[in-house]
């Protein structure tokens, strides 16, 4: 039988050293929990976006919406134009209603288990885990993917994912501590992203190496095991860059279903289902450009003129105004029409 006990001692020892500050952390030694509402924020933001992007946006976004109170209020397209460049936009729809959520049921003040958070808009089990273990010290059995390389490699999980992943959530749950249940979570999260990386793992500087049952060997760089990648499907489209004497470019808000859905863009159509404008026919070709998505690649032909016609259902901006509105496929649409 694989030893469990005073793992979590060890792993905590290693990282009130080598924690990493991050902006929605409370620190070992702080003598405090984290703000619900950072840790919402920051594991909302963290979801398919990596870390270095989101220390630099995550203080951004709090500038703008300080507060529970603030974000539920705000206007949605105030939050999804502060998004834009963050990617996966019902995240940020997600969000927007957990917080008007917040402040209708509960008063603005976060509930403390896992059940009850799990009952709000856009949570699910490693959100409302991550918050009820961060933020409120509950003894709740948070697993990420860093946390699920750690675990996969010290219990030896060879089952391939994602069916795996029930099983290794039984064996974190083995793994943890019987306190500081908020700063194991992010030990093991800070464990999996310095030492138990997903590549050349340092198994001779792991706290836990004695506790891992492949550490040093060639199998740790195999787990997780995954199973066969879907190939990405190519999608082409075409983008208009529609210019005004003054310089302005014609922007449209996008249906609120589907790719981008509700967020600023260009007119355009082909790769997101809609019909290509007629007009597209009459512009200059621009040249094109690449942007990938989870399960699709898009391969974009950008047209452009001048106009001196009616925005119809669009609105006409600025270049640097619309840059800052709009995703980065757009953004990259943009700059190929104006350059």
């Amino acid at each position: 039988m694989r030893k469990t006990e005073g793992f979590g001692a060890a792993l905590l020892a290693w990282y009130d050293t080598h924690a990493r500050v991050l902006p929605w952390r409370a620190q070992p030694g702080e003598n405090r929990r984290a703000d619900p509402y950072h840790v919402l924020l920051s594991e909302v933001m963290l979801q398919q976006t990596t870390v270095a992007v989101v220390e630099k946006r995550f203080p951004q976004f709090l500038d703008q919406f300080p507060d529970l109170k603030t974000l539920a209020e705000a206007p949605e397209a105030d939050v999804m134009a502060a998004w834009a460049g963050l990617g996966y936009y019902r995240r940020a729809r997600s969000l927007h209603a957990c917080a008007k959520a917040l402040m209708a049921q509960h008063g603005g003040v976060f509930p403390q288990d896992e059940k009850a958070l799990k009952a709000l808009p856009g949570i699910g089990d490693y959100t409302s885990a991550a918050i009820s273990a961060i933020a409120f010290g509950e003894p709740a059995v948070v697993v990420d993917g860093n946390i699920e390389r750690v675990v996969t490699r010290v219990a030896r999980v060879t089952d391939e994912m994602p069916g795996a992943k029930k099983l290794i959530k039984g064996e974190a749950a083995k793994l943890m501590p019987d306190a500081r249940f908020g700063d194991y979570a992010q030990a093991m999260m800070d464990l999996g992203a310095r030492v138990c990386r997903p590549k050349a793992p340092d198994c001779l500087l792991c706290p836990v190496r004695s506790y891992c049952a492949v550490a040093g060997s060639a199998e740790a760089e195999s787990l997780p095991r995954k199973a066969h990648k879907r190939k990405r499907k190519t999608v082409q489209g075409v983008m208009i860059v529609l210019r005004r004497e003054d310089g302005a470019v014609l922007c449209e808000e996008r249906p609120a279903d589907g790719l981008f859905g509700g967020m600023l863009g260009l007119p355009g159509g082909g790769w997101d289902g809609r019909a290509v404008p007629e007009v597209a026919a009459t512009l200059r070709d621009a040249g094109g450009v690449t942007h990938i998505l989870t399960h699709r690649r898009l391969e974009i032909d950008v047209k452009t003129g001048p106009t001196d016609g009616s925005p119809g259902d669009g609105v006409w901006m600025q270049p640097d105004e619309a840059r800052a509105a709009m995703p980065t496929l757009f953004v990259k649409a943009l700059e190929r029409a104006l350059s």
